[in-house]
């Protein structure tokens, strides 16, 4: 009895867990006469056990773990249930294979839906699940297990999460067409050291510009320990060598819409056929051609997870204070500073600001560091 005490757990709802408690017609219904026929109730419970709270009892544990989906890890009966793996996300419908490479389309349990959490999407591509499975390959995913490896950006004030149980992160960029960003590159590496995701700087579509003006920019990244590679999925330089990083890896790959992502992958795995589209001449920003996250299985082994493409990166749960520790090639600087609260902006006497001085730091990592400081 005290063991099964300890797996209830009064947890957080949404709002939209229920219904209205009064009709919203009475003006209506006075009009018309028909107040004798009011079944609305005449009191209202506002206590922990009313119809109007947003809290339940759930049976599960509670998880501590950041990378938990809910917080809870609800029990479910493993014997009646599948594990599997999370391909992609429509709408209400999710993909999920099993171990013996079956796809179901699952549902998700209105439980889970329902909880009140930070995430923008409790499923996502790339989750392992235990599912239900029903006829006809149908299934209802009824608990998500704790992730690892995620990389994720703020939404509207929640979590979203882009990637989630890989290994390492594909930073895809282009030479030209659309022009290189180095800010957006820099808050995806802040966002992959949160949870230790091993990051590789992927530089495409260098046959449109002199391969050697790149080298100044790959190799501030290359002496911080960032692997940087010279990609043209056009030409097929580097494909070899992204080949053989992505075999037997659960490989995630980013970057801003119209770097030639899905292009990369369809040189990496010929028999693919992922959509690509154009960068439009006007605005130079790519067309979003790749809609939605999709976790794909690989014929050398591992899984690629090819995500839409993105335009701006709000950092999640990273506070200003916390933002040069991410910074490698700032932060051995710091005990230098004259003071320990120091933000290295605007203070005087900063180890950060002369080291940019003397060009013993990069001036451009340091305005990336500011943008990043500022603006979250």
């Amino acid at each position: 009895m005290g063991k099964d005490k300890k797996r209830k757990i009064r947890a957080d709802f949404r709002k939209n867990r229920n219904s209205r408690t009064r009709q919203r017609d009475l003006t209506r219904n006075f009009q018309a006469d028909q107040f004798e026929n009011d079944v609305s109730p005449q009191t209202e419970r506002v206590s922990g056990k009313g119809d109007l709270t947003r809290r339940r009892t759930v049976i599960g544990v509670q998880s501590d773990d950041t990378t938990a989906a809910i917080g809870i890890e609800l029990e479910v009966d493993t014997s009646q249930c599948i594990a599997g793996r999370v391909l992609r996300v429509n709408g209400l419908i999710s993909t999920v294979q099993s171990a013996t490479g079956d796809r179901y389309q699952c549902a998700t349990r209105r439980l889970l839906k329902t909880l009140s959490t930070d995430q923008r999407n409790v499923v996502v591509a790339g989750d392992r699940v235990f599912f239900r499975p029903a006829a006809a390959r149908d299934g209802i995913i009824l608990r998500v297990e704790p992730r690892r490896g995620v990389l994720s950006r703020t939404s509207r004030s929640r979590q979203h999460v882009i990637a989630t149980n890989v290994d390492q992160l594909l930073i895809v960029t282009s030479a030209a067409e659309p022009v290189l960003k180095p800010n957006l590159i820099d808050r995806i590496l802040i966002s992959a050291g949160q949870t230790n995701l091993e990051p590789i700087l992927c530089i495409n579509k260098v046959d449109l510009v002199n391969s050697a003006d790149l080298q100044p920019l790959a190799g501030v990244y290359g002496q911080m320990g960032y692997q940087v590679l010279l990609t043209s999925a056009t030409t097929g330089r580097g494909i070899a060598e992204l080949r053989r990083r992505m075999v037997d890896c659960h490989t995630a790959v980013t970057g801003q819409s119209g770097v030639g992502k899905s292009s990369l992958l369809n040189a990496v795995e010929t028999n693919l056929g992922l959509r690509v589209g154009e960068v439009s001449r006007d605005t130079q920003k790519g067309k979003h051609t790749t809609t939605t996250a999709e976790l794909i299985p690989l014929s050398q082994g591992g899984f690629v997870l090819d995500t839409p493409g993105i335009r701006q990166f709000q950092l999640w749960d990273v506070t200003p204070a916390e933002v040069i520790n991410f910074f490698r090639d700032l932060r051995s600087y710091v005990h230098l500073c004259a003071f320990p609260d120091c933000t290295h902006t605007h203070e005087s006497d900063c180890a950060i600001k002369d080291a940019v001085a003397d060009g013993r730091v990069d001036a451009r990592r340091y305005e990336s560091y500011c943008q990043v400081f500022e603006s979250g």
